[in-house]
């Protein structure tokens, strides 16, 4: 009886929730970070600081894993999920200090792995089984941010620091976008090939992404602990040269019909580019935090705003996005990449290039944040 209620609940894509949600976060917080220092106003709290990356990861991210791994749910636990996403985000951004704000972050990160991991553990190879664990890692780390920053229940000054965790985060997720965007380019251009005449040997290259998962997964660690900076900087440089060799053997030089798979490509490289620079700047002793943002804006920015776009075109049109569109989201990232990495590590010095880089992220997803809207709205009409 059970079974048979629970098969007849409707159910609700979480991307069409989580999707424009987090595009619009997304293209909201970040200038609000710039104006909260550039005015000398403080305003928002939640923005300032180590709470600028804590957003863009444990609430931009963390919405992105949410409506990419959860698919079809009821509506009975997908909405009050999404209640406790956003009840996170307008409290931290307003009132940090409390500890309202300071709790349900960490709340939604556990609640999201544990409906998230499990739908891993499934996986028969070894490099498929670390996805569940990996996203546990990264949601897990918003509750060890709470406790690094002296908000959590005890003291705990062997964890490291805030900005530390924040760099652990950004190296999860560039793993996690190196395996996950292997899996979505690698049988999109192997299929677009196919269709020539053109077979593609080189797809999935588990040599190359076990390699990878080996070497970032210790990344992640190692980078939060300053003291390891020479081995972290050797292995960025190498997973650099790793995420290069394997976007070259896909060809994609050979599929100049598909823009789409182009843009989704060129997120890829931009790991790589993250990479490079943040494994140059841990050997010259410099702080990472630039090379770090290549990896976020360059790399993060361009793959997923591919991939909401590329699945809601999907959905609703039943074909990729268009050329211009993707296009065009491809080049404000890549102005707000570069401008940000050039503004360097004291960014409020160069406030030109700060607010260029600012605006241009903005500017993209706000306009992501449209068209998924308006996608919806048609696929919605299709579907009735």
């Amino acid at each position: 009886m059970n079974n048979s209620t629970n098969k007849r609940q409707p159910k609700a894509q979480a991307f069409w929730l989580f999707f424009p949600a987090a595009s619009l976060l997304a293209a909201l917080a970040v200038p609000l970070s710039v104006w909260a220092v550039w005015s000398g106003t403080g305003w928002p709290a939640g923005l300032v600081g180590a709470g600028h990356g804590h957003e863009l990861i444990f609430g931009f991210a963390l919405a992105l894993i949410a409506g990419y791994t959860l698919g079809p749910q009821p509506a009975a636990m997908l909405y009050p999920l999404f209640g406790l996403w956003l009840a996170a985000r307008i409290s931290w951004i307003l009132l940090p200090n409390f500890l309202v704000a300071q709790i349900l972050s960490p709340a939604f990160a556990i609640l999201l792995a544990w409906h998230v991991v499990p739908r891993f553990s499934a996986a028969k190879k070894w490099r498929n089984k670390m996805v569940g664990p990996l996203i546990f890692l990264i949601c897990m780390l918003a509750v060890i941010f709470w406790l690094s920053s002296g908000a959590g229940l005890a003291y705990t000054p062997w964890l490291p620091g805030p900005f530390l965790l924040m760099h652990s985060a950004i190296v999860g997720l560039l793993l996690l976008m190196t395996f996950m965007g292997g899996r979505i380019i690698a049988p999109a251009v192997a299929g677009t090939l196919e269709k020539k005449g053109i077979p593609l040997e080189a797809r999935v290259q588990p040599r190359i992404e076990g390699s990878l998962i080996l070497m970032l997964g210790c990344t992640t660690c190692l980078i939060a602990f300053p003291v390891a900076d020479p081995l972290t900087g050797i292995l960025l440089i190498v997973a650099s040269a790793l995420i290069a060799l394997r976007t070259l053997r896909w060809k994609l030089w050979l599929c100049p019909e598909r823009p789409d798979l182009l843009v989704l490509a060129s997120g890829y490289v931009w790991l790589a580019v993250g990479a490079l620079a943040a494994g140059l700047s841990l050997l010259h002793g410099s702080l990472p935090a630039p090379a770090l943002h290549l990896i976020t804006i360059g790399g993060l920015g361009t793959l997923s705003t591919s991939v909401m776009l590329r699945l809601a075109w999907q959905r609703s049109h039943r074909k990729p996005p268009p050329a211009s569109e993707v296009f065009l989201i491809a080049t404000l990232m890549a102005v707000a990449a570069i401008s940000r990495f050039m503004a360097g590590a004291s960014p409020f010095g160069a406030s030109t290039l700060l607010w260029l880089s600012a605006c241009a992220w903005a500017l993209a997803y706000l306009w992501v944040t449209l068209r998924l809207l308006a996608l919806a709205k048609h696929g919605q009409y299709r579907r009735k």
